[in-house]
């Protein structure tokens, strides 16, 4: 068993418990569960901003413990205050250290897209997240067959949310990923191994029709990647354990988005 399978092994039994213990008409009552949810497709297609798509990642399985002194408030606020487009929240415990009330902190300090990153099985875990705050929610091609990933995407969006569906590969780019996803994006990471690539999503890009608005995960770890994959169409850029790993990760990020505009300015100028 690869650690995707146990994750989302382990997922089914969390998902049972949390059914027992915070029933749907429960969650139904929050305050977040009528609010009008903050389009993520639109925030990374506009040009005033990044596209950077900020995580919030206290562990992950491959690295272990990667932050253990993690602030909410100050790190999603000195996030969008820097410049990046949306959130991503890890609300998963067990395997990435994260909590549904994560999330809800970045919700109270911000308003602008905020993605629920989890292992999504189940359409409890969408209404879960819509009453948490998240905007936008995440379905792995490689966790859920066709069906199963239609059905989910259709119930998200019943809810008005948006779908982030992630791909690792050229065969799960199929018709009914391309017509559930709202954002298709690709995992640089290979599930098996752990290793990280950008060069997986410039591969990609060949498989991937121009329409949709594409987002690059993982490995990006300088600027330079970005300039080079917006040429092949990415939009959004999710980067987490490159700012998490510093001990003020919005700072990190806020270096990182200065040196991407200058570099920005400076082909404009040359460009002209």
């Amino acid at each position: 068993m690869n650690i995707l399978e146990k994750i989302v092994s382990h997922k089914y039994k969390e998902v049972a418990e949390r059914k027992e213990l915070f029933p749907i008409k429960l969650l139904e009552q929050s305050i977040y569960f009528e609010a009008k949810p903050v389009s993520m497709k639109k925030y990374l297609l506009r040009e005033d901003k990044s596209g950077i798509i900020a995580e919030i990642k206290r562990k992950s399985p491959s690295k272990g413990i990667i932050n253990p002194s993690v602030s909410i408030e100050r790190i999603s606020i000195g996030y969008m205050q820097a410049g990046a487009s949306a959130l991503s929240i890890l609300t998963d415990k067990t395997f990435f250290g994260g909590s549904n009330e994560d999330l809800m902190e970045a919700r109270k300090y911000n308003y602008c897209p905020i993605l629920r990153k989890d292992f999504i099985i189940d359409e409890y875990q969408i209404i879960e997240a819509k009453s948490i705050g998240a905007d936008t929610i995440l379905l792995i091609a490689a966790c859920l067959d066709q069906k199963k990933l239609s059905g989910l995407a259709k119930f998200a969006r019943k809810l008005n949310m948006e779908v982030l569906i992630e791909v690792h590969n050229q065969e799960e780019v199929t018709d009914a990923v391309l017509k559930s996803a709202d954002i298709l994006g690709v995992n640089n990471r290979n599930l098996e191994n752990f290793k990280v690539n950008i060069e997986q999503s410039i591969k990609m890009s060949n498989f991937l029709p121009d329409e949709i608005v594409r987002v690059s995960e993982s490995g990006i770890k300088d600027p330079e990647n970005i300039f080079i994959l917006k040429q092949y169409g990415y939009k959004g850029f999710l980067i987490g354990e490159n700012f998490m790993k510093h001990h003020r990760p919005e700072k990190a990020c806020a270096d990182f988005i200065t040196r991407l505009r200058h570099m920005q300015d400076n082909i404009k100028v040359v460009t002209e």
